[in-house]
């Protein structure tokens, strides 16, 4: 006997994931972020529909029916699909990743990529195929007049394969990607009786409504639905606007996500990041306590829209424009792997290290490494930085949100300056205390670095009390329960 539930999350990566030991024992590690929180704070029914990603995970599904044990995922409900491998890559590694994502960020050496041939189209299928597994495993799981929450790029076509599967669901759809304008969407095939493009636009119009985390971002989803499918795109007196298509209007939303400051200053006050702290500060150099060196950091994936080699290069420039910075400044650079089975990713991170390590030997001294560079996640580490922090150096290509920019603020100790690119969507709430950047300008970005080194210690305080105010207005539990209020109303 099936339980059915009255809200139902569904997203490629669950709350919890395993890995799987040589004897064959499961070791579950749980995730956090605000779908965890926020589903957490659901009253009533609630289930978390999520993909097998690794072998762990896969084992798991396997001895639990793909019920996960309660113990394991914090109390909360969670059915974990065991797609097939060779599905799942595709979809995820050969569709998601390497081409919804791309065009999204825009990412794109258009003179030779994409070339969408016969493997991608082996690969769409998969894609296809993965998708509705999700939408049968939420067919089969939700109470009649249900809430559905999608998410993400990974599952644009579920909210119009559920709608025909369960028309009496109410169903929302979140992106926490940027949205590309027309013109790039474009690149993918887009004929508006089928094709790629057109598909993944309607898949997405299946909802009742689809989120956003920037007005940006919302308008240029709508965009796309008006030239590529002829819909029509009405706005109400409120403002508020809905993108109607074949008969049915799916309403548009922004929901800006915020950061968990209250955890944040709490975790970052513990022992073990007190430990990183003093580690740091021993790479970052002792020098006297009335001219210390200051500390320029930044923390990120090393996935190409993040933009950290472009920013290493703004940095050698900070030291070539201006000598009197040697010896005074290290540039704390976290660049952790992400996507490592892809060969662009891989080739991207080991170009990280290799000019990281052209500014220490071009510059260094025998008592100052101008770049400490950690490739290796460790979130204590992270936040150890985030205290230390006297600039942020955010600079992404384009970004959905960022969340590194709105978490340095909350937690740095004596105030930091925040060097921000103007295509990260963290701009749209943070641009009145933050130092624009132009995310390809390298001079422009050393001259920011220098700007920001240089601010008044009054000044920066006083911006990084309001950014800190601005980052946390909206906690990642209200962020959930806003979009679930609205899709339920």
């Amino acid at each position: 006997m099936v339980t059915r539930h009255q809200v139902l999350v569904a997203s490629n990566r669950g709350p919890v994931s395993y890995s799987l030991g040589e004897g064959g024992e499961l070791t579950a590690k749980r995730g956090g972020g605000g779908l965890v929180s926020g589903l957490s704070a659901v009253k009533g029914d609630a289930v978390w529909v999520c993909a097998a990603l690794g072998d762990g995970d896969r084992e798991a599904a396997r001895r639990t029916g793909g019920v996960l044990d309660a113990s394991d995922t914090g109390g909360q409900q969670v059915r974990m699909l065991d797609i097939e491998p060779e599905v799942f890559s595709d979809a995820y590694n050969g569709v998601a990743n390497s081409v919804l994502w791309f065009v999204h960020h825009m990412l794109y050496q258009t003179p030779t990529e994409p070339v969408f041939g016969a493997e991608f189209e082996r690969q769409w299928r998969s894609y296809e195929a993965y998708n509705a597994a999700f939408a049968d495993a939420l067919a089969e799981e939700a109470a009649e007049g249900a809430a559905v929450l999608v998410q993400d790029y990974h599952l644009t076509l579920v909210p119009g394969m559920l709608r025909e599967r369960r028309p009496d669901l109410r169903i929302g759809h979140f992106s926490h990607t940027p949205w590309a304008p027309p013109d790039y969407f474009r690149l993918l095939p887009d004929d508006p009786d089928g094709g790629v493009g057109a598909e993944v636009l309607r898949g997405i119009l299946g909802a009742d409504r689809a989120a956003f985390l920037t007005r940006r971002w919302a308008h240029a989803f709508a965009e796309c639905c008006a030239k590529l499918l002829g819909a029509e795109v009405t706005t109400a007196e409120d403002g508020q606007f809905a993108v109607v298509h074949e008969g049915r209007a799916t309403r548009i939303g922004v929901h800006g996500l915020g950061a968990d400051g209250d955890f944040l200053r709490e975790r970052a006050h513990r022992e073990d990041v007190a430990e990183r702290m003093a580690a740091l500060r021993e790479q970052i150099g002792s020098e006297p306590a009335d001219n210390p060196r200051r500390t320029i950091v930044r923390v990120d994936r090393t996935e190409l829209s993040k933009n950290i080699v472009r920013g290493l290069l703004a940095y050698r420039r900070l030291l070539d424009d201006h000598p009197e910075w040697h010896g005074r400044v290290v540039h704390v650079a976290f660049a952790y792997p992400s996507r490592q089975d892809l060969a662009v990713y891989r080739e991207y991170t080991e170009e990280v290290s290799r000019v990281a390590g052209e500014i220490n030997e071009a510059y260094g001294t025998s008592d100052w490494s101008p770049v400490v560079l950690h490739v290796k996640d460790d979130f204590a580490r992270s936040l150890a930085a985030y205290r230390l922090a006297d600039v942020a150096l955010v600079n992404p290509i384009r970004d959905g949100m960022n969340l590194v920019a709105k978490e340095i603020p909350v937690v740095s100790d004596g105030g930091c300056a925040l060097v921000l690119s103007r295509e990260a969507g963290a701009f749209a709430e943070l641009a009145e205390d933050a130092i624009t950047v132009n995310p390809y300008d390298i001079g422009a970005t050393a001259d920011a670095l220098h700007r920001a080194l240089t601010m008044d210690a009054g000044e920066r305080a006083e911006r990084t009390k309001r950014l800190a105010a601005a980052a946390t207005a909206l906690s990642p539990t209200q962020w959930f329960l806003d979009q679930l209020e609205a899709l339920r109303s």
